[in-house]
């Protein structure tokens, strides 16, 4: 199956992280001392960056909007966005600012304590966006509005409002952990959310409440369209008005680094939803994806394109993988014949 097409288009808007990081770290030296690594790689990261690259490896075009600082971290985020097809022209770049970047020292069992620089993030406002090219995109994903304050306010609530006005799903995500803090900060944003995309302990956060059915209920009674929360290597569990949760199981994985894993399953979700899947598909193309990113070093490991991303559904889970590939073949030849007729 050749997934030569682009499958969709989406604008991603959010932190754009710098990762250096190096594994296996059973401790830091004390003083002056040192130790040897396997392996140290860089790589573009968090919940703007980290999913834009996974989108385009998916077959999606992707644009990215973030504030960068005007530094060698910047350049080299920017390089590697460009080198996997990614439209940098929303990157804002900052000179009074440094690039957002972290350090990550990977215990050998995946965990991964950070040393972050929040850097150029925060200081993103509407005002740097372009919201013609946010129309224009099929969908929109808002990874961590709780580190971009200013796009809370109400100029940058609308913008997100046009776009759901528009009829182009929004999805967010949260960087973060959450608390009631970071539900009050988001409150304008929730009956514009299409699909909101949190790992478990954030919305046990967010919310207050251990159940995740009835956390995810009470955001849907907020105006969230959808949820699909991550629950590590039980897989995800989706939740919809009027539906009857979906829980969908982990993939079989080797897990070295846990780095950039929501990230992948946001790429894989949205992949699936925008190729014309079920949720419940779309959600374990997610999956897929978080246990390929799993198996390697960095947000970026393990996911080359979709055709290997469903080659790892293959093993487990055949009649999905040849259902997916099935809808997202006629999605292409769709789209194919539309831009002919035009």
């Amino acid at each position: 199956m050749s997934f030569g097409a682009r499958l969709a288009t989406v604008a991603v808007l959010g932190p754009h992280i710098v990762d250096v990081l190096g594994r296996p770290v059973i401790e830091i030296p004390a003083g002056q001392g040192s130790t040897r690594l396997d392996e140290i790689r860089i790589t573009v990261a968090g919940t703007g960056g980290g999913a834009a690259v996974d989108l385009a490896k998916l077959g999606c075009s992707v644009a990215s909007f973030a504030a960068v600082g005007d530094d060698l971290l910047g350049r080299l985020l920017d390089s590697q966005l460009q080198t996997h097809g990614v439209d940098t022209t929303g990157l804002v770049w900052r000179r009074d600012a440094v690039t957002s970047a972290t350090i990550l020292p990977i215990r050998p069992n995946g965990d991964r304590p950070a040393l972050h620089v929040p850097g150029a993030t925060p200081t993103l406002r509407a005002s740097d966006l372009d919201g013609a090219a946010l129309l224009a995109a099929d969908a929109v994903l808002f990874g961590g509005p709780e580190t971009m304050p200013h796009l809370l306010e109400p100029d940058g609530v609308a913008l997100v409002e046009a776009v759901h006005d528009a009829g182009k799903p929004v999805f967010v995500d949260l960087l973060h952990p959450a608390t009631a803090t970071t539900l009050a900060l988001l409150t304008p944003l929730l009956p514009l959310i299409d699909w909101f995309l949190p790992n478990e302990e954030q919305l046990r956060g967010l919310t207050g409440i251990d159940d995740l059915v009835d956390a995810a209920g009470a955001l849907l009674a907020r105006g969230v369209g959808a949820v699909a929360v991550t629950v590590g290597d039980q897989g995800a569990l989706v939740l919809r008005p009027a539906v009857e949760p979906v829980r969908v199981p982990a993939l079989p994985t080797t897990v070295v680094d846990t780095t950039g894993c929501g990230d992948s399953f946001n790429a894989g979700l949205i992949t699936g939803l925008l190729s014309g899947c079920t949720a419940e598909d779309a959600a374990l193309l997610g999956c897929a994806c978080g246990a390929l990113v799993a198996s390697g070093l960095g947000s970026d490991a393990g996911i080359t394109d979709l055709a290997g991303v469903l080659a790892l559904i293959n093993a487990s889970h055949p009649d999905t993988a040849d259902r997916i590939g099935r809808t997202v073949d006629d999605h292409v030849t769709r789209r194919t014949n539309d831009v002919v007729d035009a």
